[in-house]
């Protein structure tokens, strides 16, 4: 599993011109699934997601998890995550999970990110989706091997 976490001011989504999701001050995160992850990795990302302390503080430290300063949240599964350019100038997607697991693993993270959050967003699985962002620093974190 892989997590693209980016801290911003301000993210949206669409698909076919129409906005699936749209959020304020939080986290745009894209979401890569791989063909070994399971309910309890997704878990696991989860936690260290939501309890990131990214934000600063009023010291100016980032010492501020999502929950502390009521942060949004938007997902977007993106299965190019796992492009592989070892060989050739073709990507190769071979360890990307099987679209229908990876839907399932998809769902159930947003699933998860509602129990814990008051907003989250998506984008549309499978969709060809169009992302727009205010990267807040720029601050991007990536989560993978966890």
């Amino acid at each position: 599993m892989k997590f693209v976490i980016q801290r911003v001011k301000n993210a949206s989504v669409k698909v076919d011109g129409a906005y699936t999701g749209k959020i304020q001050k939080g986290f745009l995160v894209f979401i890569g699934i791989g063909q070994e992850d399971t309910e309890e990795i997704a878990e696991k990302y989860i936690k260290k997601m939501i309890n990131l302390r990214i934000f600063e503080d009023e010291n100016g430290k980032t010492n501020l998890s999502l929950k502390d300063v009521s942060g949004e949240l938007l997902l977007v599964s993106q299965f190019t995550l796992y492009a592989s350019c070892k060989k050739g100038n073709r990507p190769s997607f071979a360890q990307a999970g099987a679209p229908q697991k990876a839907e399932q693993l998809y769902e159930y993270i947003i699933k998860q990110c509602k129990n814990h959050l008051n907003v989250v967003e998506t984008g549309i699985f499978g969709a060809h989706m169009e992302v727009s962002l205010v990267n807040d620093g720029p601050f991007t974190i990536v989560l993978e091997n966890l």
